[in-house]
């Protein structure tokens, strides 16, 4: 790994390393995939106000999260089925979590139980949660999840129906074995024309999950709820009223609503009484920065964990991790900020504001 210089790069290894199936399973987005590129390129847009002549000798990224101390602000968002990439699945990924002293959120859709990813480290978990039609089924997850130690519900909100992610419905991309599930209800499909992930969707999640739901959630669990999928500042307000300990600025990698924002574009709008953490895009210590500077507490990273364990394992999970510590680092030192408090609004400049200055 010594000649792999950035996290981009592991990119390419993943898809030399697994089935085109599986590579287009975790790399794809929704129908013209436009929001996907947008996640990335958004960052671009932004450029910073460094300042100078400050004692930067000692760097200190420390942050904490929901009182959990992190190295830095760099958090492992929830991924499903990580055995489509390593056959140890999340365990590995649990255990890069906790070798770099990080926060894992754990998809409910994992190749591995709760239990087993639990078990293998001492990695701080957050449980990411979909509302089932069978709300029986939800809460016997959740359960399980408060017994073996998980530390916060993520609950994802923006997936009434699946969205058209036309590379698995090509493939004929099959449904994942979850394990989770096994005894409490089917997660088998009826082969058809389309992707398997789909059908399993449609048939399993509840489209009518409402924000009058949230007060059923916090009844079945002590554990703090954090939202997932919030884009608006309208919905965030909504988050605050609803009681919830967090938000997750999200347009679900992409993988939903084609057309949304890029969530960089819309992490300033959301920012308030409540953490708010920011997930898709990230792939440079500098979009770390940009995040924190625009109101987030930290980030998720999604793809490039995956790519890093299908190319690499736990060691590539860990290079992703810390290559983006390292570069983040680098930014706050030139940046003139020798700590995450010293981070400020005033440190970059979006697009709209450069724009509104030539006029």
């Amino acid at each position: 790994m010594d000649q792999i210089v950035n996290v981009n790069e592991f990119q390419e290894l993943a898809k030399r390393a697994l089935p085109k199936m599986y590579y287009d399973y975790y790399s794809g987005g929704a129908e013209d995939q436009h929001t996907l590129k947008e996640n990335v390129a958004a960052f671009t847009r932004i450029m910073f106000r460094p300042r100078v002549l400050v004692d930067v000798s000692k760097i200190d990224m420390s942050t904490s999260i929901l009182g959990y101390p992190i190295s830095a602000p760099i958090m492992i968002a929830p991924t499903g089925s990580h055995m489509f990439a390593h056959p140890e699945g999340e365990t590995v990924t649990a255990k890069a979590a906790a070798a770099c002293n990080t926060i894992m959120m754990v998809s409910c859709m994992s190749s591995c139980t709760l239990e087993e990813v639990a078990s293998s480290c001492n990695a701080v978990r957050f449980l990411q949660l979909y509302v089932f039609e069978r709300r029986d089924v939800t809460a016997k997850v959740v359960k399980r999840a408060e017994k073996a130690g998980y530390k916060a519900i993520v609950l994802t909100v923006d997936v009434p129906k699946l969205g058209r992610r036309e590379a698995d419905i090509k493939n004929k991309m099959i449904a994942p074995k979850l394990r989770n599930f096994e005894g409490l209800f089917s997660t088998q499909v009826k082969p058809s024309d389309g992707s398997g992930i789909e059908a399993f969707a449609s048939r399993a999640l509840d489209a009518s999950l409402k924000w009058k739901d949230m007060e059923w959630l916090r009844s079945i669990t002590k554990l703090p709820i954090l939202i997932k999928g919030i884009l608006t500042r309208e919905d965030a307000l909504k988050a605050v009223e609803a009681g919830v300990d967090g938000i997750v600025v999200s347009n679900h990698g992409a993988r939903q609503l084609d057309y949304s924002p890029a969530t960089i574009t819309v992490v300033h709008v959301v920012k308030g009484r409540i953490p708010v953490l920011l997930d898709g895009g990230v792939r440079r210590g500098t979009d770390v920065f940009k995040a924190l500077a625009l109101g987030a507490q930290a980030v998720l990273i999604g793809r490039p964990v995956v790519y890093g364990l299908a190319a690499k394992g736990e060691d590539g999970v860990k290079k992703v991790i810390e290559m983006l510590k390292n570069e983040f680092e680098l930014t706050m030192a030139l940046s003139g900020c020798p700590t995450i408090s010293d981070i400020t609004r005033n440190h970059v400049r979006t697009e709209d504001e450069r724009l509104k200055s030539m006029l």
